[in-house]
């Protein structure tokens, strides 16, 4: 049983945010459907992430496209304490496996890609790009979030 998921990315802008919103969403949606599990918090961070950037402006007129609220997001660095805390790390990218396996070595085990249920498909970073890059990326996560959801849920 998971209590604590963390979802990382390489700033905490952009990927990260979306899955954890989606997440929170998607576990709100079937708690009111009458669906409900045990509760999971979800949480992001991003290994490179600068402390308190807001959301990437696209990426949340995106998710309020699709009737999920962002809310206040400011983005935090990936530490070993966030890492200690969670009961399953997951990650944009395959190599970012790694990443947070070297910053603690005793996460191997709980840290996986949020593709792995996909080829262990990488979620490109739209962050900068074009609007179309964002949608594809949050029509991937989203499709990858549904995954997971039916794994821990």
């Amino acid at each position: 049983m998971f209590a604590n998921v963390l979802i990382v990315c390489h700033a905490n802008v952009c990927r990260s945010p979306a899955a954890e919103m989606l997440f929170k969403a998607k576990q709100r949606a079937a708690a009111q459907a009458g669906r409900a599990t045990a509760p999971i918090a979800f949480h992001s961070a991003g290994l490179r992430a600068m402390n308190g950037h807001a959301m990437d402006p696209v990426m949340q007129r995106l998710l309020a496209e699709q009737g999920v609220a962002s809310g206040i997001h400011y983005s935090r660095r990936l530490d070993r304490t966030l890492v200690r805390a969670a009961d399953l790390v997951l990650v944009t990218e395959r190599a970012q496996v790694s990443d947070v396996e070297a910053l603690d070595p005793a996460s191997r085990g709980k840290v996986y890609p949020l593709g792995k249920w996909e080829d262990d498909s990488d979620v490109a970073d739209p962050h900068g790009g074009e609007e179309t890059a964002y949608r594809e990326s949050l029509v991937l996560i989203e499709h990858l979030v549904m995954g997971w959801l039916k794994k821990i849920c």
